[in-house]
C-alpha cells in the first residue's frame, strides 16, 4: 500500500480540539458510589458544556521513599572501588531520580543520610513498616550492601533496587531479582528507574479507575481481583439514547473541521458522517462524567448491527486513546483493561486488534477500525492517517492509521487478573482495504520467537510501539501476574 503523504507544514500536531480544553490543567474526577439508575435527563442537563478529556485520567497520590545503602566511606577494597566518586555519584543519581519522579508524577522522599550500618538499616526498616509508603527505591553504592537491601524488601513494600554497574555480581541479583514485589535494575541507565516509577504509578492508577462497560440491560458494579479496577456495567442503550439527545454544538463542528484538516486523505466519510462522529465523541465524555468513570468500552458492534446509531464510535475511541483515556471496543472487558495497562505503564496508546495469520509471508496481521495516532506517546506528533468508514458496516468515520515499517512493537493481553500473554515483533508493512477485507487500520507484524504465526496466542491483543517485553515482564513479576508467551516452535505435524 502506498504511504499517505506527510502532514502539511501548517497541520496542527497538537490536540484536535480547542486550546481551552486539552491545554487546560488536568484534574481527577472524583469516583462516586454506584447510583441506583442512570438518569439520562440529569446527564443531558447541559450537553453543550465543554468537558476536558484530561479530567478522566486518574492521578492518584503515589509516595515512594528513597534510600542509599553503602559501606561507610572511605573503605579499603570492594566494588565499586576506592577510585569511585561515591559522593559525586550519589548526588548525580539523586538528581536523576528526582527528575524522573517529577515527570512520572509521583512523590519521592529521599532519606537525607545514606544507610551505612545495621543500626541505620533497622531503624529505617521500622520507619517503613510504620509509614507504609507505596514503594521503596533503594540505591546501592557498595556490593556488600545487598543483605541490607534484602532486609528492606522483607517489609512487604514493593521495592525498586538500583544497582549501578560495579555494585553487583550475577550471584547478588540471581535470586532477589526474581521475587514478586521486587524489581532490580543492574545498569547505569537511570531511564530504567523512570520506567520503574511508572510501574508503581500504573498499579495505583488501575486501582483508581472505574471502567464503564455498556452492554446488555443490567446495571451492576464489581471490582477486579489483584488489579483493584472497578467495573461498572450499565445498559447499552444508555449510550445511543444520550447520543440521540446530543445537540450539534460548536465543539462538534470544530472537531469535524480539524479532523478534516489533519487527515492525509478522506475516502468514504462525508460531512454529516464527521459531525455524527464528533457528536459521538462528546456523548462519551458526558456519559463518563455522569457515571464518575475514567474509561469506557461499549458493545459497539451490537449497536451497529441493530441500527440504533448512524455512526460507530470508532473516531471517538481513537481520540480518547490519543489523550490517555481508554475507549475499548466490543465490550471486551480484559481487552479494555489491557489498553488501560499500556496507557498507564507507558504513556502511549495501545491498539486492540483482531489477529489474522498471513501464511505466505508468515506474519501476523493486526486489524481494527479504532486506533490512536500518537503511537510514540501522548505528547508526541501523530502518525499519518486517513478518514475511512467503519469497514464492516460502511458507516461513519474510522481511522486508518499507518504504522511505521521497521518499528518494534509489543503485544499484551490480560486473559484475567492473574495471567497475561506477552509477545514482541516488528512492523513489516501496512495492509490496505480493499484489496484486503477486514478493518481499516491493518498492518503486518513479523513475530519474534514464534516459528509459525498460526500459533500466536490470544484475541484482541493490544499492540503498541516499542520493545517492552522486559518492562511488562517486570510489572507482572512485581504484581504477581503470570506471563505466558506464544510457543516458539510449532507442534510436530505429519503422518500418524
Amino acid at each position: 500500500m502506498p504511504r499517505l503523504p506527510a502532514f502539511p507544514p501548517h497541520a496542527c500536531s497538537c490536540c484536535p480540539l480547542s486550546r481551552r480544553g486539552f491545554l487546560a490543567a488536568s484534574t481527577l474526577l472524583a469516583a462516586g458510589t454506584l447510583a441506583a439508575s442512570t438518569s439520562l435527563a440529569g446527564a443531558a442537563a447541559d450537553l453543550s458544556e465543554y468537558i476536558d478529556l484530561a479530567e478522566f485520567r486518574p492521578r492518584p497520590k503515589v509516595r515512594v521513599r528513597h534510600a542509599v545503602l553503602r559501606q561507610k566511606p572511605p573503605y579499603w577494597l570492594g566494588w565499586p572501588g576506592t577510585a569511585y566518586d561515591v559522593e559525586g555519584r550519589r548526588q548525580e543519581y539523586a538528581a536523576a531520580f528526582a527528575g524522573a519522579a517529577q515527570r512520572v508524577g509521583v512523590e519521592l522522599a529521599e532519606e537525607p543520610d545514606p544507610l551505612e550500618d545495621d543500626g541505620a538499616v533497622n531503624t529505617y526498616r521500622a520507619s517503613i513498616e510504620a509509614d507504609k509508603p507505596d514503594a521503596l527505591l533503594l540505591s546501592l553504592q557498595h556490593f556488600a550492601a545487598w543483605p541490607w537491601a534484602d532486609t528492606l524488601t522483607q517489609t512487604g513494600v514493593p521495592a525498586i533496587i538500583f544497582s549501578p554497574v560495579g555494585m553487583a555480581f550475577t550471584g547478588h541479583v540471581r535470586e532477589i531479582s526474581r521475587r514478586p514485589g521486587v524489581h532490580v535494575i543492574s545498569s547505569l541507565d537511570t531511564r530504567a528507574v523512570e520506567q520503574a516509577l511508572r510501574m508503581i504509578r500504573a498499579r495505583h492508577q488501575l486501582a483508581a479507575t472505574r471502567l464503564l462497560v455498556l452492554a446488555g440491560e443490567e446495571r451492576n458494579e464489581t471490582v477486579l481481583e489483584r488489579l483493584g479496577t472497578k467495573v461498572r456495567t450499565i445498559p447499552r442503550r444508555c449510550l445511543h439514547e444520550l447520543f440521540d439527545q446530543m445537540p450539534l454544538t460548536d465543539e462538534a463542528r470544530q472537531l469535524a473541521r480539524v479532523m478534516r484538516e489533519r487527515a492525509a486523505r478522506i475516502v468514504e466519510p462525508d460531512e454529516q458522517d464527521l459531525l455524527n462522529a464528533a457528536r459521538s465523541f462528546i456523548t462519551a465524555k458526558h456519559l463518563l462524567r455522569s457515571e464518575s468513570a475514567h474509561a469506557i468500552t461499549s458493545d459497539c458492534l451490537g449497536m451497529v448491527s441493530s441500527r440504533v446509531v448512524p455512526t460507530p464510535p470508532c473516531m471517538a475511541a481513537s481520540l480518547f486513546q490519543d489523550h490517555g483515556i481508554t475507549y475499548g471496543c466490543e465490550a471486551d472487558l480484559f481487552a479494555a483493561v489491557s489498553l488501560l495497562l499500556v496507557s498507564y505503564l507507558f504513556d502511549k496508546p495501545g491498539f486492540m486488534n483482531d489477529p489474522v495469520p498471513e501464511t505466505v509471508e508468515n506474519v501476523l496481521i493486526a486489524a481494527h477500525c479504532t486506533c490512536g495516532t500518537r503511537l510514540n506517546g501522548f505528547d508526541q506528533p501523530p502518525e499519518p492517517f486517513a478518514l475511512r468508514s467503519h469497514s464492516e458496516s460502511d458507516l461513519g468515520v474510522a481511522m486508518q492509521v499507518l504504522w511505521r515499517e521497521g518499528q518494534r512493537v509489543t503485544l499484551v493481553k490480560l486473559q484475567n487478573p492473574n495471567e497475561l500473554i506477552l509477545d514482541t515483533g516488528t512492523i513489516a508493512g501496512n495492509v490496505d482495504t480493499p484489496p484486503a477485507g477486514g478493518c481499516r487500520t491493518s498492518f503486518k507484524i513479523a513475530m519474534d520467537r514464534v516459528e509459525d504465526v498460526r500459533d500466536v496466542l490470544g484475541f484482541h491483543q493490544v499492540v503498541f510501539y516499542g520493545d517492552h517485553r522486559r518492562d511488562v515482564d517486570a510489572y507482572c513479576q512485581m504484581n504477581g501476574i503470570r506471563v505466558v508467551n506464544s510457543p516458539e516452535h510449532a507442534p510436530i505435524r505429519g503422518m500418524t
